[in-house]
């Protein structure tokens, strides 16, 4: 594994970006890491154990406004680790204008900045939702056409046409992560936080957006972060101009089997389930993309795979949130 002089984490006190610090730190793979995150939806509570630390700087700032205060640390760091978003699906049916400057606008001033200083790498944390509607489960990452039905995921498909393009204009080399469903502690929206939000409330009824037979992959962070650093590594030895892999998990779980999940490990009994759903087809929102499955067989070939199936995950994940490990 390579190491690094400096490095910067957007989103860096959120939970994916929170994770990856502590990775970063655990394995000594960087001198100093710069977090820049302006606690929209991270918190310093994710970071605080390395707070004050001399490999540690965190700068609270928002990306949405080029500001030397943030930009000037993109000076000399080898690797930016672009997580900064907003990261609600629905958010964006609902209020699409924050999908664009959250996820568009700030990602166009993270590669200026790029730019400016010379950032070898910039790594991109995407999405799956930039598939759509796949006709192809698994979905590879050379699927065509691309087509979001959602404006988060519109919002990441042109973010990463702005980085790629970046890397074919002015060299800065550029991994893309296609990350689906990544659940673990800290994570604090998804169907797991909602769920356990609703049955504090009331132990009785649990409310289900849709229909409950929507099925997906669900990777967690530990994983996630594993694969992300490999591929770090991997694009720096090989050397590519950009890359792009997805990053799931290698089965499938429903919304149902989540939420009976939750029941067992909160320790409810005859829990009464009503379901929501918002669409004639039985999604939880529209713009919910219903079924949902990667092909990460381009990741495997490298030797990674995950330690936890979606239900082992999902599990973990309840059981971290509850306080119970």
């Amino acid at each position: 594994m390579m190491h690094f002089q400096r490095v910067v984490v957007t989103g860096g006190a959120g939970f994916i970006g929170s994770h990856l610090v502590d990775f970063i730190v655990n394995k000594g793979l960087a001198d100093e890491i710069v977090v820049i995150d302006n606690l929209s939806s991270g918190s310093l509570n994710n970071i605080a154990h390395h707070i004050d630390k001399p490999y540690l700087k965190f700068i609270q700032s928002d990306l949405k406004i080029y500001d030397s205060k943030w930009v000037e640390h993109f000076k000399e760091s080898e690797v930016v680790f672009h997580l900064a978003a907003n990261p609600d699906v629905r958010t964006s049916v609902e209020n699409p204008r924050i999908h664009f400057e959250e996820n568009i606008v700030a990602t166009f001033n993270v590669l200026e900045a790029c730019r400016v200083h010379d950032v070898e790498l910039v790594v991109f944390a995407s999405s799956s939702t930039v598939y759509g509607e796949a006709k192809r489960i698994p979905t590879p990452e050379n699927y065509y056409p691309l087509e979001p039905i959602s404006v988060y995921g519109a919002s990441k498909l042109s973010a990463e046409i702005l980085i790629t393009t970046y890397s074919r204009l002015y060299g800065i080399k550029s991994l893309i992560l296609r990350y689906a469903n990544i659940i673990g502690p800290r994570c604090n929206h998804g169907v797991i936080v909602d769920f356990i939000r609703k049955l504090k409330a009331n132990p009785q009824i649990l409310e289900i957006l849709g229909d409950g037979t929507q099925r997906k992959s669900y990777l967690h962070v530990y994983d996630a972060i594993d694969a992300t650093l490999l591929l770090v590594n991997y694009i720096l030895e090989r050397g590519s101009q950009y890359e792009i892999f997805n990053v799931g998990n290698v089965d499938w779980i429903t919304v149902l089997e989540i939420a009976n999940i939750v029941v067992e490990e909160m320790g409810l009994k005859n829990v009464r389930y009503v379901f929501r759903p918002a669409t004639p087809n039985g999604r939880g929102w529209r713009g919910d993309v219903k079924f949902m499955l990667l092909d990460v067989s381009k990741l495997q070939s490298l030797g990674w795979k995950p330690s936890m199936s979606s239900r082992e995950a999902v599990r973990r994940t309840v059981r971290a949130l509850l306080g119970k490990e």
